[in-house]
């Protein structure tokens, strides 16, 4: 009953959202508090509701300075270099400006954490895409799945998770995959080009100046402006700071990247001290530190929500055992005669199953359980641990509302959920698809 529950309450989720029925905020909280209630779990409600709020708390908390620190470095033209040398390299094509996104997307996700990943390169392009009049859903499609196939690295979430779940060291699991890793780069890349040829054909010719011709605003969204000393509605052009400043801001956010990787301090911690600091120094004021708040709460609020939200949703599933109980029930209908075939199943279904299990849970309690299957058909498990860090969390994770990186991503993209995975969920299926048939003509794991 209740793992029918559980995937009753994430179908009609994904539903509602999909089609636009009701926000996704909207859906976060009341579908999960419904399904408790009908599961007789309303004495546990508010504990369960209190459970998932203090998991997602530290990451609310880091958005919150996170997005107020990326918004203020944009402000002050800290990314305008790296905007005009990509606007230099693609030429004002929104093809070469998909491509571009991707490398940079891949560049920046080395670090191994989403959240940080969507909060550098979203900050640094949107204005890039928004002056060219191109769709947001590209910038956010395009960083999904760069930063999908980049979370495959050892020190990323999904494979510490397979690693720690089944007891098994890198080389067992991730040195294998890393030819099938390469072509679901290339694919990525090939991918991204497609996407933004479909884009410059949608957007129609650009004049010479590379200013977008008439029509090609869209999806209600102007061409940006940057207001830079000649009143409102001037073309956007670079930021021109004081030169000590820019240093500062370099120096401070190159401190910060390298924190966030050493692990320093504790995420929440590192962005709000670097946050009041950049302030300080960028807003010497009140009133200038006034401003700033005022103007960027609205992203803030935006984001925090879902953050907070998603919270509700997994403390629910999570306290009421739905997710455990989808888990088993998963893995009972895996017929026999799939059982030496279990690898190429796990690789190819992990990318959908990312829409209904957290990463723990899936990690923690269904790869355990698929690996021991497995095992009793002869199979390896680090097959199995392969195979899964090939979809699941991993192409995955940027369309997960169970994900709260996700939400970072669409927040500050400025697309809805259900758009975002209307519009690359088989862009990114894809990709998994290319992984996996890498995978098995580089041995990582057999048919």
């Amino acid at each position: 009953m209740l793992a029918a529950l559980g995937f009753s309450t994430i179908g009609i989720f994904l539903l509602l959202t999909m089609t636009k029925r009701v926000s996704v905020l909207v859906a976060l909280v009341l579908l999960p508090v419904l399904a408790a209630l009908a599961g007789g779990f309303a004495g546990e409600l508010g504990e369960m509701v209190l459970d998932g709020l203090s998991t997602v708390a530290p990451t609310g908390i880091m958005i919150a300075f996170a997005v107020l620190y990326f918004s203020l470095m944009v402000d002050a033209g800290l990314f305008d270099p790296l905007i005009r040398g990509i606007l230099r390299v693609a030429r004002n094509d929104p093809a070469r400006i998909t491509v571009g996104t991707a490398v940079l997307t891949m560049c920046v996700a080395l670090d191994g954490d989403g959240a940080s990943t969507f909060l550098i390169t979203v900050s640094a392009l949107l204005p890039v895409y928004k002056r060219l009049g191109m769709s947001p859903l590209v910038l956010s499609g395009v960083v999904c799945l760069a930063a999908g196939v980049m979370n495959m690295i050892p020190w990323g979430g999904p494979t510490v998770r397979a690693m720690a779940a089944l007891k098994l060291d890198s080389s067992e699991v991730f040195t294998p995959v890393l030819p099938a890793m390469g072509c679901g780069l290339a694919w990525v890349l090939l991918a991204s080009y497609l996407i933004g040829r479909r884009e410059r054909r949608s957007l129609g010719a650009l004049t010479p100046q590379g200013e977008v011709d008439a029509g090609a605003e869209r999806d209600g969204c102007e061409q940006p402006t940057r207001t830079v000393g000649d009143g409102p509605g001037t073309p956007w052009v670079p930021a021109q700071p004081r030169t000590w400043l820019s240093i500062f801001n370099l120096v401070l956010t190159i401190a910060l990247l390298v924190s966030l990787v050493l692990e320093v301090m504790p995420l929440p911690v590192l962005f709000a001290l670097a946050f009041t600091l950049a302030l300080l120094v960028n807003r010497p004021t009140w009133e200038g530190q006034q401003a700033l708040l005022e103007k960027h709460a609205k992203s803030v609020v935006l984001v925090t929500t879902m953050i907070f939200a998603a919270g509700v949703f997994t403390g629910v599933l999570t306290g009421t055992k739905m997710i455990s109980e989808m888990a088993e029930a998963f893995v009972s209908v895996v017929p026999d005669s799939l059982g030496g075939h279990l690898p190429v199943l796990v690789a190819v279904t992990g990318m959908p199953l990312s829409l209904a299990f957290t990463p723990d849970a899936y990690y923690f309690g269904v790869l355990p359980v698929l690996s021991e299957t497995a095992a009793g058909f002869g199979t390896d498990q680090a097959e199995v641990a392969r195979a899964a860090i090939l979809g699941q969390m991993t192409t995955g994770f940027p369309l997960s509302p169970l994900t709260a990186s996700t939400f970072i991503l669409i927040g500050m993209s400025g697309v809805q959920l259900g758009e975002h995975q209307r519009f690359i969920f088989r862009w990114a299926f894809a990709t998994t698809l290319v992984m996996t048939a890498a995978a098995l003509l580089t041995g990582a794991f057999s048919l």
